[in-house]
């Protein structure tokens, strides 16, 4: 008995020095979270009750070079509501699906679900989110936010892109320069009790966004303007399938102008401008738009025909391959193992010197000229004049060049490639690769980026491209120059003469695949002055109906753009 009154004792001990611990502990914990802990609890404490709505940044304009506006925002509003503070859901129902011109369904799904706030719908103009705060209805909230807008519609829209419902970039330059123009977004903060009902006393507390930075670019909208309108004749006149222009500074670079037609509107970008009536699933209408929004200048490649012959003609220059005056005979073909390659001029040129063989752009002496070089060297000069990779422009999707392996490469396939066929670049790739030989032997990285400004118009950051010298010597240069004025003046691309002015330039005709389906591409590059060159442009017709002979079709267009653009940029005429 004594011994169990002893256990007892013990047993008893026990659980009070455990009562005693456990008190202990939790007073030590109750100090530390009501002493040292108290700031961090109250912002936990404060933050279960703060409600957050956010605040858009208005996104930076898009200027060109001259501070037009291209690209700018529009004031609209973002409507919410906020579940736990509506006291009368059928006038908020109502209401709502009358000024949002939505179905009540719609609205009342959203105004009915239990959430801390719940979107009804963003981009609602000013006046509409006017008109819903003059109801005074509780729950309901109107945030003022912004809208990208574009004021020129279809100007450079595969250039400039467009923004998603978030105002993030999606496309062209908005995407390819977002981290610069979207800025940072701020917050509305408001102090509810436990239910979810503000408290009025309480008031707001702001986070003020920061606004997004300018980019300035190098389009030029006075000569944007006047490229797409010329590219939206030729291809009505022509029922061409699609056109696309391009225009540089071959000194630099910059790009003043890209048109691709049929451009689309940057202010109602996800609607077709193909008309059909046909019924189309998600999936069509996803591949019809994404069709409609690439950009043929850099997204798409094709056979570059004739024009590629300055690249030839630049390779056998280096090598010293070639004399101007060194004579050749054309039949109107040129046999290659089996393989008879026929001229344009089916009668054949007859006796003709290197120089008249450039002016008639015939492809027996190109050919000669491409078995002459071999395919191991020719390959050198795709190589280190570029063709090989891609240019680096400031745009998303750019493609590759698509050319035979060098181990692929035999007397058929050198023979053709030495005439632009049998291998595709895009239009981009070429004009590119051409002012590399024709400005001195410089290959600059194409660009549409300048600068960076902030709103005040400091700037922020100047954009510099890469630069690679040497691609061949200033003789090969100058003599290309010298070539492509004859070509110009008294050659194929005479159509493309301008008066008052010396320029150079080359016509291309090629055929799409299959050959069988007889489509055409129709092109032709110029360039001025002939011997200091200031600006290239490179037009491209696809599949033009009637007559497609590059000189006849687009020659005659790039010249009308010229007649206008020359004077524009303060070129001087011939003395």
């Amino acid at each position: 008995m004594r011994h169990l009154k002893t256990f007892q004792k013990k047993k008893m001990l026990v659980m009070v020095l455990f009562v005693l611990a456990v008190l202990a502990f939790l007073a030590g914990r109750l100090i530390w979270i009501m002493i040292f802990q108290s700031e961090f609890y109250g912002e936990r404490a404060e933050d279960l009750h703060e409600r957050e709505r956010t605040i858009k940044a208005a996104r930076g304009e898009i200027r060109d070079r001259n501070g037009v506006v291209l690209a700018a925002n529009q004031s609209v509003c973002t409507v919410s509501v906020i579940h736990a503070q509506i006291e009368d859901e059928e006038a908020v129902i109502n209401m709502l699906a009358k000024e949002l011109e939505l179905s009540e369904e719609t609205v009342r799904e959203k105004v009915e679900k239990v959430s801390s706030i719940e979107r009804i719908r963003t981009n609602v103009s000013k006046e509409v989110g006017d008109a819903i705060l003059a109801y005074d209805l509780a729950g309901v909230k109107v945030d003022v936010d912004y809208k990208r807008y574009y004021p020129y519609d279809e100007l450079a829209s595969k250039v400039l892109g467009f923004t998603g419902s978030d105002n993030q970039g999606i496309l062209g330059l908005e995407v390819i320069y977002d981290e610069y123009l979207a800025g940072t977004a701020g917050k509305i903060l408001t102090l509810t009790d436990a239910s979810g009902i503000e408290i009025e006393a309480a008031g707001e507390r702001r986070q003020e966004p920061e606004n997004g930075d300018n980019l300035v670019v190098s389009l030029d909208y006075t000569i944007q303007k006047y490229v797409q309108q010329a590219a939206e004749t030729v291809m009505e006149e022509k029922q061409a399938d699609a056109v696309s222009i391009i225009l540089m500074d071959p000194r630099n670079g910059e790009i003043l102008a890209m048109a691709n037609v049929p451009e689309y509107n940057l202010n109602d970008p996800y609607t077709l401008a193909l008309e059909t009536e046909e019924e189309l699933s998600e999936e069509e209408s996803m591949e019809l738009l994404n069709r409609m929004w690439r950009n043929q200048s850099i997204n798409d490649t094709y056979e570059p025909g004739s024009i590629f012959k300055i690249i030839t003609t630049a390779a056998a220059l280096e090598e010293d391959l070639v004399s101007l005056d060194e004579s050749f005979y054309c039949p109107g073909y040129k046999l290659v193992e089996d393989r008879r390659i026929r001229c344009h001029k089916t009668a054949g040129h007859g006796s003709e010197t290197f120089t008249e063989a450039i002016m008639n752009s015939c492809n027996p002496v190109f050919i000669e000229l491409g078995l002459r070089l071999g395919a191991s060297t020719f390959y050198d000069y795709f190589e280190q004049f570029g063709l090989l990779k891609k240019t680096g422009v400031d745009l998303p999707g750019e493609a590759s060049t698509i050319m035979h392996a060098e181990d692929a490469i035999g007397q058929v396939e050198l023979a053709t490639v030495s005439f632009g066929q049998s291998f595709q670049i895009t239009p981009l790739q070429l004009i590119t690769t051409v002012f590399s030989l024709i400005n001195g032997g410089t290959r600059i990285t194409p660009h549409f980026g300048v600068r960076v400004e902030d709103t005040d118009g400091n700037v922020v950051e100047t954009f510099s491209c890469e630069e690679e010298e040497g691609i061949v010597s200033g003789e090969t240069s100058e003599t290309l120059q010298y070539l492509l004025e004859k070509v110009v003046s008294e050659g194929t691309g005479k159509n493309g003469a301008v008066e008052g002015y010396s320029v150079g330039g080359k016509t291309a005709t090629s055929q799409t695949l299959p050959r069988s389906e007889n489509k055409y591409i129709s092109s032709f590059l110029a360039f001025a002055p002939a011997d200091d060159p200031q600006i290239i442009g490179l037009m491209v017709i696809y599949n033009p109906q009637g007559t497609y002979y590059g000189g006849t079709i687009a020659a005659p267009v790039m010249r009308e753009i010229f007649e206008d653009v020359l004077p524009y940029l303060g070129i001087e005429m011939l003395p």
